[in-house]
């Protein structure tokens, strides 16, 4: 990538992992786990929520990876390591890589390695009790992740302490 036109393209790239990425936390948080939580019979409810979060999940992957990665080449390419040399003045900096890492975390080890089964068996137990807990859990992360994305684009805007 050269120039202008490279980092144009990089952060196009990095706005659309993150706009794909966050916004399916979204979808999934706001209208998915709310409309399973509706269903009368709570293993249909949970089988629901299961078939559409496979057919999610290699996207959501995807624009993780995509974000990342962007992101990587930002910090390269503009030079902007520095702001993770101070304290906490650029926060966001720091909340984009700590809500990165969680997300990369859950996509990449826990869920294919650890939470499909562990899941599977709580929800044969307790299916009310864990789809409410996996829709706490999406609150939270949903949360955490708008309170960074508006962070970070006030942030790289000259705003919120940057």
């Amino acid at each position: 990538m050269d120039g202008i036109n490279g980092l144009a393209l990089a952060r196009a790239l990095h706005v659309l992992g993150v706009v794909i990425w966050i916004g399916g936390v979204a979808f999934v948080t706001l209208v998915l786990l709310p409309a399973c939580a509706e269903e009368p019979e709570p293993s249909r409810a949970l089988a629901l929520f299961e078939r559409l979060e496979h057919r999610f999940a290699p996207l959501a992957r995807w624009s993780v990876a995509l974000a990342g990665l962007s992101g990587l080449w930002l910090l390269h390419v503009t030079g902007a390591a520095w702001r993770f040399s101070g304290p906490l003045a650029q926060w966001w900096m720091y909340g984009m890589v700590g809500v990165w890492s969680v997300f990369a975390l859950m996509l990449y080890v826990l869920e294919p390695f650890v939470l499909r089964t562990r899941l599977a068996a709580l929800a044969h137990a307790h299916p009310v009790a864990t789809l409410a807990r996996v829709q706490r859990l999406h609150r939270v992360l949903l949360l955490v992740s708008l309170v960074v994305l508006g962070g970070a684009v006030a942030g790289s805007h000259g705003g919120l302490l940057a």
